[in-house]
């Protein structure tokens, strides 16, 4: 029996794929500090939890297939405080941003289509976008340069007669890149010059470092709007990665009509995970400034862990919860199977995310890792200690460096 090119071409997470490492790891007696995957051990606002506490309903009904009421209202609110004027026909609800993700890219790519992606990227777009027939057109980067891609020349450059569409994350997933509004004007006006659409994720759209806390959006320039989709969701913002609760927002009405196809195709999204993510948007800017304050120790702990190691090349983050840093090793991939097979210190070893996973380009990334610094500070601080004598150790075991 045959399975699919689309599904062959895709690949298993780059976040995930060393699970049964870690598995045998732990089998062995060794504890692990995972800094491979977002999930966040921020608490999640209680206002979710009293919501699904005070359900009353006597049927657990199908929610609309657009998303119910109260939820979406609350997104436009949300909006309308960050300068931007959604109706509520604008937004879709989804299972979480992936899902929207995937109908949006359902909705726009034919067999061949292109989207332009600054690399590295978040890995689950080389799914979704594969398995509507697209291809990954990619804006290369590096460390070197902290990742950087707005220009007016790198983007062009990747443009070619399939292209449908720019994507980009802001902050960035993995890199910690954030936009400055000149750089998102520019792409608005690259995707309005070209007739593209341009695809904003911004999920982690609070997390912004040293001073910048004033949330943008693509979806504030009036004049692209209909270019412009936004990708969103309540698992980063509120810690609350379990709801599965996101959404797809664009006023182009052409484009939500379709989207709406597939909406109603799966039904619904679960009304009770809506219901309560309806009452997270209740949360006020206390909130944010308290977390934004807990992840920016995180980063600065992970930052001067990693210039402590000789050969490391990075730049220090300015959003989200992730950085990308270059290690003075072969292969980040052979790296980790190796620091849960054969390191430990005091029982203890460390896991990341390889960089390979995050690119296009074939080869690329091989020396680079993706940190998720979403350990509380003791732990994140003992996770960043082992990495120094962990790449020492490889190096004399493994490169036969002296």
């Amino acid at each position: 029996m045959k399975i699919s090119e689309k599904a062959r071409l895709c690949a298993l997470s780059p976040m995930r794929k060393f699970h049964p490492y870690a598995v045998a790891a732990r089998q062995a007696g060794k504890e692990i500090y995972h800094l491979n995957i977002g999930q966040p051990d921020i608490e999640t606002p209680q206002a979710l939890f009293d919501a699904v506490r005070n359900f009353d309903q006597t049927v657990l009904e199908y929610a609309p297939s657009p998303g119910i009421p109260p939820l979406i209202g609350a997104i436009r609110d949300y909006y309308a405080r960050i300068g931007v004027a959604f109706d509520d026909g604008d937004i879709l609800i989804t299972t979480g941003g992936s899902e929207a993700l995937q109908i949006l890219m359902f909705c726009i790519l034919d067999e061949g289509s292109e989207v332009v992606i600054p690399e590295p990227f978040y890995p689950n777009y080389n799914t979704m976008i594969r398995a509507a027939g697209g291809v990954i057109r990619p804006i290369p980067t590096c460390p070197e340069e902290g990742y950087c891609y707005a220009t007016r020349e790198k983007l062009e450059a990747a443009i070619t007669p399939n292209t449908c569409a720019i994507m980009v994350t802001n902050p960035g997933n993995p890199t910690g890149v954030v936009l400055t509004p000149e750089q998102m004007r520019l792409l608005a006006d690259v995707a309005k010059e070209h007739g593209l659409y341009i695809i904003g994720d911004e999920v982690y759209r609070e997390f912004c470092y040293d001073g910048d806390t004033t949330p943008r959006s693509m979806a504030q320039f009036a004049d692209v709007a209909e270019n412009v989709v936004i990708i969103d969701s309540v698992s980063k913002r509120f810690s609350a990665c379990g709801a599965r609760i996101g959404a797809l927002l664009s006023k182009n009405r052409e484009l939500m009509a379709n989207a709406l196809k597939f909406c109603q195709a799966r039904l619904s999204v679960a009304t009770l995970d809506q219901v309560a993510s309806a009452a997270l948007y209740s949360v006020g800017a206390d909130y944010f400034d308290a977390v934004r304050e807990e992840y920016q120790r995180r980063r600065d702990t992970c930052y001067r862990a990693l210039l402590k190691i000789p050969g490391v090349v990075c730049a220090a983050p300015e959003g989200a919860f992730y950085m990308m840093a270059k290690l003075p090793v072969d292969d980040t991939e052979t790296f980790q199977q190796w620091l849960l097979e054969k390191f430990e210190d005091r029982g203890e070893t460390v896991m990341f995310a390889p960089g390979s996973g995050f690119y296009a380009t074939p080869g690329s990334g091989r020396q680079e890792i993706r940190i998720a610094y979403v350990l509380e500070q003791a732990r994140l601080e003992r996770a960043m200690e082992l990495l120094e004598p962990a790449v020492a150790q490889y190096r004399r075991e493994v490169l036969h460096e002296t």
